[in-house]
């Protein structure tokens, strides 16, 4: 299994959530390649069953995710998810702290409003 094993960033906010879906319902959004913008964190979290999670620049290293094993979602890094068979999910929206080093000032955003 490859688990992500990462952390929200200190000082993240929580700004709103989807609904719970499953993959039946799951918001044709989610499964499409899509970033957060600067300045806004994803959480997947999967309450039951599992799915996978695509880094959209490292597609051959799907992060596998399930109860125990939520993914963050880092802005401006293009990503989807994978449905693998039954599961029960949401993301939470985290805003962030103005500064956050290591974060490029200048790359471009999404169009789209995050939340």
């Amino acid at each position: 299994m490859n688990f992500q094993n990462a952390t929200l960033p200190q000082g993240a906010e929580l700004a709103g959530s989807t609904p719970v879906m499953d993959e039946h319902t799951i918001a044709p959004g989610i499964l499409a390649n899509h970033m957060a913008p600067k300045g806004k964190c994803g959480f997947l979290v999967v309450m039951e069953g599992a799915c996978q999670f695509v880094w959209e620049d490292d597609p051959q290293n799907p992060l596998d995710c399930d109860p125990q094993h939520p993914v963050v979602i880092f802005p401006e890094r293009f990503h989807h998810v994978e449905i693998t068979g039954p599961v029960r999910l949401k993301v939470e929206f985290y805003s962030l702290p103005l500064a956050l080093d290591g974060f490029d000032d200048d790359a471009l955003r999404p169009g789209d409003p995050f939340i």
